[in-house]
């Protein structure tokens, strides 16, 4: 009889190894309360919490929980089906129409979450629809700090990656050089999950025009919180469809919900009903959901007072990491990460933060490249002075100056 490897076994030593080099993944229970935004409850104790990517607040707002509510009286939990077997709702259908004025685009298309959402694009629009349709490989150029989805995205659809370092618009251009006659796709992240740092959209796009390549951006921690009205990073470089054909965002990072979206041109929407499996094959998120995500989208849209309260939040944090000297990244978004570098100090140091009453988390590799171990902050609309002073404090106990912060 052939003797084959162990496949439950191999799992088990690559996770002993993993969580050996202090790298090991595990899930936190936790518990909230609608009443106090910006805690959570540990073992419990009463934590601030530091990690939430509900920028803005909405995830417990009483407008947003009483759409759900009221909507799962309505019409029940579950949507019961796919969107093309009798799972789309009218609730589904406003909310498309409100995410497509909202980003300026022809249309919208929901998907239950956002890995989903960038598989299904990059499957539909990279591996061919029909054996027969393409005799080359397509061509997917990306940064190399891009969210995991994208990257598996391409993978998935069978075309060729090719990943330029980090934000570097003119290693871009090489790399599309070395197709020159290949349908081609630059896919990058708007705002970067664990950097915080904003590609260089505008720049990307006339690579995009001038290469003939259809430029995607990826926007889950940009929606709501960047450009006029938050309708996100692309509307605040001022690029329209025509610039850059495919936005895909969330719903459950600044709109505080579930689920997310593609827009584009009535064309691109189309061709996903037709061809993007993760759309077709699966139920359509709750109609409850969906409900809840409208409410959210017109608060987020509408009430710039609570944008602004989140800027005042990060320029405080950022002013009191310079006066402190720790080693804050660039970036002028909700996303601070503090660079620590060695895994076990960034564990250490979230764990040390954790026993002063703060959340946050260590993000070490494989999420971020070796030699990056960090301290995410995350921070919120909800957020008070005192929050952040007393973050603050508590990180210059047990980070080094660094001398570098800007």
């Amino acid at each position: 009889m052939t003797s084959r490897p162990d496949l439950l076994q191999g799992l088990a030593d690559a996770r002993a190894r993993r969580v050996g080099g202090a790298l090991g993944r595990r899930t936190r229970t936790v518990g909230r309360d609608v009443a106090a935004p910006v805690s959570l409850f540990v073992d419990g104790r009463r934590l601030l919490d530091f990690a939430s990517n509900d920028y803005l607040a909405l995830a417990r707002d009483a407008a947003v929980v009483d759409a759900l509510a009221g909507a799962a009286r309505r019409t029940g939990v579950g949507a019961g089906a796919a969107h093309l077997l009798g799972g789309h709702r009218e609730e589904h259908a406003a909310l498309e129409e409100a995410l497509a004025a909202w980003t300026g685009r022809s249309r919208a298309l929901l998907f239950s979450t956002g890995y989903m959402a960038n598989l299904g694009v990059l499957q539909a629009l990279l591996a061919p629809a029909e054996p027969t349709a393409r005799t080359t490989p397509a061509l997917c150029v990306q940064d190399k700090l891009n969210h995991a989805c994208l990257i598996d995205g391409a993978r998935l659809a069978g075309c060729e990656l090719k990943r330029y370092p980090h934000a570097d618009v003119e290693a871009a251009r090489r790399q599309f050089g070395t197709r020159p006659g290949a349908a081609a796709m630059l896919a990058t992240d708007g705002v970067f999950s664990m950097d915080g740092d904003i590609a260089p959209l505008r720049a990307l796009a006339a690579l995009c025009a001038e290469e003939q390549a259809l430029l995607m951006v990826d926007d889950a921690h940009g929606l709501g919180v960047l450009g006029p009205r938050g309708a996100g990073s692309l509307a605040e470089s001022g690029l329209d469809e025509t610039a850059a054909p495919v936005l895909m965002a969330t719903l459950g990072k600044a709109l505080g919900v579930a689920g997310a979206f593609v827009a584009g041109s009535a064309s691109l929407i189309d061709g996903l009903v037709q061809f993007a499996r993760p759309y077709i094959y699966t139920t359509a998120m709750p109609p409850a959901l969906a409900a809840a995500c409208l409410a959210a989208v017109g608060i987020a849209r509408d009430d710039g007072e609570r944008r602004q309260r989140l800027l005042l939040n990060i320029e405080r944090f950022r002013a009191g990491a310079a006066a402190r000297g720790l080693p804050l990244l660039p970036s002028r978004t909700a996303i601070q990460p503090l660079l620590v570098g060695d895994s076990v100090a960034a564990l250490q140091a979230a764990q040390t933060l954790e026993a002063a009453g703060f959340f946050v988390p260590a993000i070490r590799p494989p999420t971020v490249p070796e030699g990056s171990a960090r301290l995410r902050v995350t921070l919120s609309a909800a957020h008070v002075e005192a929050d952040i002073d007393g973050l603050l404090a508590a990180l210059s106990r047990c980070l080094p100056r660094s001398g570098a912060a800007s």
